[in-house]
């Protein structure tokens, strides 16, 4: 979608929700020539009693995720300039995060690297340089802090009136005491927005409404999976150390996440925010409106009644860090209820199911400017200009929509706020929820399992145990990379790459794509020819229109009107369903069906003498597709592989996965097969260079940066063709070996290039097979292998080397016999 003609009319645009999100996005869209934008608010404005109205402001810009870090970026610079009434809407006060633990100390340097990776200023300091920006702070009990100047204090209603009155002033109407009773629609459109006060026509809208987004979804017949829950927020009487104070905050704002608190200035009292009590949940249906909630001595709807019972212990942990407190007390606090979804991440896009219905929930104010930009140019250029998959409102399977998950799995998000949480740490609950047919086997194996999108993953086998005693001695790990990992995964990756292993691939979405229209529609939608014969297997790209890697996708044709299609996620069948024309049928049958990856050398050995077709190099190729039997089992088998070996990936229904499992583990008993895990897995498709999609390559990048140019035709009409101007990149996803075999990174830290920060690594592991870490990056174009580079890994420079790939077996003999 493209900014309409002046001979057109403007799309009606209505706004549910005038917070800080609404405002920004209203303000967004009309910047961006979208003028017909109507915003609805139940409260009073400026301050309708949402949670923006009682955010403490808090701006911290460094995140795991590159997504929300520059979402909170552009919040800054956008903030910074705006002002009301000659009052800056921004203070860049700047940030001080302490350690009081020699882990969370350990975990700043952390935080740094990943301040570096996306270009935020902060360093880690010493006790002493934190005295000196917070002089309350008894240092005694201080190990650091990290130090972010360009963080600070958003004045969030006020930022609210100026994006307003932009908006305004460009076209926009805001109406406040309007109650939203309904949403009209037809034909799967999204046609008007009722209120109590009248009918508004509108071809987009967009639900802002915080905590009130379920009940705006229940009206649209959308799923909005977003928990509220209050937090706890105080103001102490003033302090004497504070009483020259003159600007409403001078010192960094301070975040104790040892005790679960955060602390900002009010002139001359403290403010302070607790996540340490217990879960608070909010049915957001019985939230009061706003004249309610003040005839029952509330100060807005989203301010709950105080529980001192619950601040109690945090009141003794901030009187320890801050002495000063012990001479004052609690003047105000108050619960205020604002937006967790189960993974911690913003709701965002396009509802399929109601078109022009959009998402813009759970954005907090830290992100709001970011989020804001992100949905107008979504809505108006048809895509965000950064990655916002893991924002992306369809990115939860089914089994993660129960409202008993989303509610369960949101009270965990609030108890992890300030947690340090492992890259591979798994949620421990709902547990399990979602396993495979072979998950009884691999209990008896001792699987270690770990979690991702609902299912249970093997990542080492126990049973495994003894065969680490045939290693060679391994590099000690350091403690942080020791965690939710074995030697034994070195066994299993020797053992697959040495005879053969099993591999439960049963998470890997598969959809199934039928019809008269099948073959032209998917081979129109992927860069990759996929006008091949029956038992032809593709590897293939879904782009969007500007060229970026959306999902790559492994397409079996097993008839001439079927196909088979490897994909990523939720969002690959949603994409693909949006486009799929009348004659094409696309089912997600990941749920009815399981796989089984069986791979090394010796797996041509173990599958042949189970089955009557031939299974040989010359009559079962390469990327070739085959329906066929497995003993009793009836299997699709696809010859595939992603660790670099001989092998196939072996698919059947889930009511018949013990038994191909059972058959395969007692006809391999004898060539010593074992069953292996995520963890190996990922090591072996790192030596052979293979991306995953979502982490090292995102729409962000185009295909030729990404290095997956080989499955693209350019000789053929796709979606995105046009934007792949063949202009050589300036970057790259470059592969990294770490020049000490002991030295190990996990993903996301900064990459220096002649001492400063040039990118930063996306994926990494060890590769046993080569003896050194391997790590890639998205660094220069430009660095020719051999060039030597350092990786920041918890405040530490660890040299590495650009290499050339792929790494292991580049001839791919192994996989070609």
């Amino acid at each position: 979608m493209s900014t309409p003609p002046a001979t057109r009319p403007q799309p009606r645009v209505v706004v549910i929700g005038a917070g800080i999100v609404g405002c920004s996005l209203a303000d967004e869209l009309t910047a961006r020539g979208w003028t017909d934008v109507t915003v609805l608010e139940q409260g009073p404005l400026p301050a309708p009693g949402g949670s923006t109205s009682h955010a403490p402001g808090l701006v911290f810009q460094t995140n795991p995720s590159r997504t929300l870090a520059e979402f909170a970026r552009y919040t800054v610079e956008k903030f910074t300039a705006l002002e009301v009434d000659g009052v800056p809407c921004f203070d860049r006060v700047g940030g001080l995060e302490l350690a009081t633990t020699p882990e969370r100390l350990a975990d700043l340097h952390r935080r740094a690297g990943w301040a570096a990776s996306w270009g935020i200023r902060g360093e880690v300091v010493g006790a002493d340089r934190c005295k000196e920006l917070w002089p309350l702070l008894d240092e005694s009990v201080v190990l650091g802090g990290f130090h972010t100047p360009d963080d600070g204090l958003a004045r969030a209603l006020l930022a609210a009136r100026a994006r307003t009155e932009r908006a305004t002033a460009r076209g926009a109407r805001f109406l406040d005491r309007h109650t939203v009773t309904g949403i009209e629609r037809r034909d799967g459109r999204v046609t008007a927005v009722v209120t109590d006060r009248g009918t508004f026509p509108a071809d987009h809208v967009v639900s802002a409404a915080g905590f009130w987004g379920p009940v705006i979804g229940r009206a649209a017949g959308v799923d909005v999976p977003l928990q509220p829950l209050a937090h706890q927020y105080v103001r102490t009487g003033p302090l004497p150390e504070l009483r020259d104070a003159t600007a409403e905050a001078s010192r960094p704002i301070l975040r104790f996440q040892d005790r679960d608190l955060y602390f900002r200035e009010h002139t001359d009292r403290i403010g302070i925010g607790s996540y340490a009590h217990r879960p608070l949940p909010v049915d957001p249906f019985a939230v009061l409106p706003y004249d309610e909630a003040r005839a029952r001595g509330l100060e807005m709807p989203s301010s709950c009644p105080f529980t001192p019972e619950d601040w109690a212990p945090s009141w003794e942990d901030c009187r320890r860090l801050l002495p000063a407190l012990r001479a004052t007390g609690i003047e105000t606090g108050f619960n205020g209820v604002f937006s967790f979804t189960p993974d911690g991440m913003p709701l965002l896009g396009e509802s399929r199911e109601l078109r022009g219905f959009w998402l813009a929930e759970a954005v907090w104010v830290t992100h709001s400017a970011g989020a804001a930009r992100a949905v107008a140019e979504w809505m108006v250029d048809g895509r965000p200009s950064i990655d916002v998959h893991e924002c992306d409102l369809t990115r939860f399977e089914q089994a993660q929509r129960s409202p008993a998950y989303v509610r369960e799995r949101g009270a965990q998000q609030f108890v992890e706020v300030y947690d340090v949480i492992h890259p591979l740490q798994p949620m421990e609950r709902p547990r399990p929820l979602r396993v495979s047919p072979f998950h009884s086997r691999q209990e008896r194996l001792g699987a270690y399992f770990l979690e991702g999108g609902g299912w249970e993953r093997p990542h080492w086998y126990e049973a495994n145990a003894r065969l680490v005693d045939g290693l060679d001695p391994l590099p000690e790990r350091d403690a942080w990379s020791a965690r939710h990992w074995s030697p034994i995964a070195a066994a299993e990756a020797r053992t697959t790459r040495e005879r053969v292993a099993l591999y439960d691939m049963t998470p890997l979405r598969r959809l199934r794509v039928t019809g008269p229209g099948a073959l032209g529609f998917l081979d129109r939608m992927t860069t990759n020819n996929l006008r091949r014969k029956p038992g032809a297997v593709t590897y293939t790209l879904l782009l969007d229109e500007s060229g970026g890697v959306r999902s790559d996708l492994t397409v079996a044709r097993l008839a001439p009107d079927h196909f088979q299609v490897g994909a990523n996620s939720p969002a690959d069948l949603d994409h693909l369903l949006r486009h799929a024309p009348a004659d094409v049928h696309i089912e997600d049958i990941t749920s009815g069906t399981c796989c089984v990856g069986v791979w090394g050398p010796l797996a041509r050995e173990l599958v042949q003498p189970l089955t009557g077709d031939d299974f040989s190099h010359e009559a079962f190729g390469y990327f070739r597709a085959k329906r066929t039997h497995i003993g009793h089992v009836p299997v699709t088998a696809l010859r595939l592989s992603y660790v670099g070996e001989l092998g196939w990936e072996l698919y059947t229904t889930a009511d018949l996965g013990l038994r191909l499992w059972d058959t395969l583990w007692e006809a391999g008993r004898e060539l010593g097969v074992i069953a292996a895990g995520r963890s190996a897995f990922n090591s072996l498709r790192l030596e052979k260079g293979y991306r995953a999609w979502g982490v090292d390559m995102t729409d962000e990048h185009d295909p030729f940066e990404a290095g997956v140019g080989f499955a693209v035709r350019m000789d053929k009409e796709f979606l995105g063709r046009s934007a792949l101007t063949g202009t050589p990149p300036t970057r790259r996803l470059t592969p990294l070996l770490l020049d000490d075999p002991a030295s190990v990174v996990l993903g996301k830290e900064p990459v220096y290039v002649d001492g400063a920060p040039a990118g930063y690594v996306t994926s990494a592991s060890y590769g046993y097979s080569l003896g050194r870490c391997v790590a890639y990056a998205w660094l220069p174009a430009d660095l020719p292998a051999g060039t030597g580079v350092h990786v920041e890994y918890f405040g530490e420079k660890v040299p590495a080397t650009v290499a050339e790939e792929p790494l292991f077996d580049p001839g791919m003999t192994r996989i070609r016999r």
